[in-house]
């Protein structure tokens, strides 16, 4: 499987927990890395959580020295998450770690056996389609520069894996936790899955082949949300109005779909119904607002905006400064960030705000503008409701002002007495916002 997917140069970095699982998988890319010229690496993350898991660091970190692989030791702090299991907390703080590495894979020793325990996992919470599918041998993470992760031993058993172990006189270490049946796939792999063995010794290689139907059937759905996205987008926004046309299992995918896609939490299974039952009944006029997870949804003139949801109060620190010319600082703040570039002809005459305070800060009601030079000065509250800006972003967008008076707005333009001449060069304020 390494061979569809490795090419000589490629960046590997092994997830090294000192289990069996991850021992032979070292041992195995440490012998390939020498035929298949990549160049190999290894990360454990030190959880925190077993008193002997600064042992467990060590024991890593001189297996690699044995190998001369470089290795990466995280120490995460672990604690339980609303809604969260401390299993699922630890496995988001690992994947967190995962995902800053500078590497092209990262590998994990997941093997046929935890294919299986996953999939019925995922059955005995109700997971969809999606969950049923289990885990794929290659998958992206969201981060844009994130390695990818690789599972290359997914066809593998617990037993083959033990069985090399062993023939290779290979060391490892056992976490105590593996016999705790309090953790329920401790329960399955020690109380449930020995007696289905019995009468079904081939179930990891029936639940493997399920598992990949049910990844067939997530794919096409994918593809119809696809479809349906593209039919629904007005303005790179879905369109209540058009999700309307959609039956119910449909509607419901395409919003799924789109949440995944922007890296939201999904919701409960009812309340993603609620939600959705509330978006078509809702009538244009009519704004909606709800929050779950890491997400916000929000309507504002018949289109579903997906928000990241504020992590606490949005704050934002004033900014003034007497300016004398000197180039200006990038302006940060919980909602995005300001950078200043030179351009011919656009942006603030430079001459025009010499010597003056150039201040930054977010509305307070009653400020008037001019953008356009044959219109008389306006209110910036009906200026903003003419460009469509959200309420939300009208109240956390900042403002740039000279002494008091307000000569840029993000979205709207620069106030026309403030206005670059024609060849004349002058600043542009960019705003990229984080929402």
């Amino acid at each position: 499987m390494l061979l569809q997917h490795i090419y000589p140069g490629n960046r590997l970095a092994i997830a090294l927990s000192g289990g069996v699982d991850s021992v032979v998988l070292l041992h195995v890319l440490a012998e390939l890395s020498k035929e298949m010229h990549f160049m190999l690496t290894a990360v454990h993350v030190n959880h925190g959580i077993s008193d002997n898991a600064s042992h467990w660091s060590r024991f890593c970190c001189d297996l690699c020295h044995t190998y001369q692989i470089p290795i990466h030791v995280a120490y995460v702090h672990v604690k339980k998450g609303i809604g969260l299991s401390l299993e699922a907390s630890a496995r988001e703080q690992r994947y967190r770690v995962f995902g800053y590495l500078q590497a092209d894979f990262v590998v994990l020793a997941q093997h046929l056996d935890d294919q299986a325990e996953t999939m019925l996992l995922q059955l005995f919470r109700g997971a969809g389609i999606k969950g049923l599918s289990a885990m794929p041998e290659v998958r992206n993470q969201q981060g844009h520069n994130s390695p990818k992760i690789l599972r290359p031993l997914l066809e593998v058993s617990r037993s083959s894996i033990e069985t090399y172990a062993r023939q290779n006189e290979l060391t490892w270490i056992t976490d105590e936790s593996n016999d705790d049946t309090t953790f329920n796939r401790n329960f399955l792999r020690h109380d449930v899955l020995p007696v289905i063995r019995k009468r079904y010794p081939r179930y990891p290689e029936i639940l493997l082949r399920s598992s990949r139907h049910f990844s067939e059937a997530n794919e096409l759905l994918d593809e119809l949300a696809q479809i349906d996205r593209d039919y629904c987008l007005v303005a790179g926004k879905l369109h209540i109005e058009r999700l309307r046309a959609f039956s119910l299992p449909r509607a419901k995918n395409l919003l799924r779909y789109t949440l995944l896609s922007h890296g939201a939490d999904l919701p409960s299974t009812a309340r993603l119904n609620e939600i959705l039952k509330q978006l078509q009944a809702l009538s244009p006029d009519h704004q909606f607002h709800v929050s779950f997870g890491n997400t916000e949804i929000r309507s504002y003139q018949g289109a579903i905006y997906i928000l990241s949801r504020p992590k606490g109060a949005a704050e934002f620190t004033e900014f003034r400064r007497l300016w004398h010319g000197e180039a200006l600082p990038d302006v940060q703040h919980t909602q995005g960030a300001i950078r200043f570039i030179e351009s011919k002809g656009l942006g603030i005459s430079p001459r025009k705000i010499l010597g003056k305070t150039i201040g930054i800060r977010l509305r307070k009601g009653g400020e008037r503008f001019m953008p356009a030079c044959n219109r008389p000065r306006r209110s910036l509250k009906n200026l903003l409701q003419e460009a469509s800006i959200p309420p939300w972003e009208r109240m956390r967008m900042p403002l740039l002002f000279c002494d008091e008076r307000l000569v840029w707005v993000p979205g709207i333009g620069i106030d026309c007495e403030f206005q670059a001449e024609s060849g004349e060069l002058g600043i542009l304020p960019v705003w990229n916002s984080s929402s």
